[in-house]
C-alpha cells in the first residue's frame, strides 16, 4: 500500500481551511480536526509518509475529498511512451505508470505526481515555461516572393 506524503496532508488541510473556514476563528471543522491529528502525529514521529491503510476513516475521507478536487492525471496529450520511450516526455510517467494509471490507488497516483514534480523534466512542467521566460515569439511566416515583408 502506498503512503500519503505529509505535503499532500498539508495541501488537504489548506483546502479545508478555504472550503470550511472556522466560524469563530478557533473551532475547526471535523475534516480539519481529522487531518490535523494525522499531521501532528507525523510531525511528532518525524515521518514524511503515512500508510493509506492506517489512516483514520474521517481523515482518509477528508483527504480523498481534497484529492478529488485535484487533476487526476498529469497527461498533456503528448505521449511518447506510445512511441517506445520508457518515460513519457510529456508527463514524466513511466510506461508502467501510464499503462496502470486507472488501477492505481489515490496515494500511488499522488506518489507519482510528487516524483514527476520533483524531477521537473517533463514538458508539462518546463517547456512552455521556458519559452515564456525566454520571450519566445512565433516566427513570422515568410512573405511570398515579390511581396515586401
Amino acid at each position: 500500500m502506498a503512503g500519503i506524503h505529509i505535503l499532500d496532508i498539508e495541501a488537504a488541510i489548506n483546502y479545508w481551511r478555504d472550503a470550511a473556514p472556522s466560524p469563530d476563528g478557533v473551532t475547526l471543522g471535523f475534516e480539519l480536526r481529522a487531518l490535523a491529528e494525522v499531521y501532528a502525529l507525523m510531525v511528532f514521529y518525524h515521518e514524511d509518509e503515512a500508510d493509506e491503510a492506517s489512516f483514520p476513516p474521517r481523515a482518509l475521507a477528508a483527504w480523498r475529498r481534497w484529492y478529488d478536487s485535484m487533476p487526476d492525471t498529469p497527461c498533456i496529450a503528448i505521449c511518447s511512451t506510445s512511441q517506445g520511450d520508457a518515460v513519457c516526455k510529456g508527463c514524466g510517467r513511466t510506461f508502467a505508470e501510464v499503462q496502470h494509471w486507472t488501477d492505481m490507488s489515490a496515494a500511488e497516483k499522488r506518489c507519482t505526481w510528487r516524483r514527476i514534480t520533483q524531477e521537473n523534466t517533463a514538458w508539462r512542467f518546463n517547456r512552455y515555461a521556458e519559452r515564456a521566460a525566454e520571450g519566445w515569439v512565433r516566427p513570422a511566416a515568410a512573405a511570398p516572393a515579390g511581396v515586401p515583408a
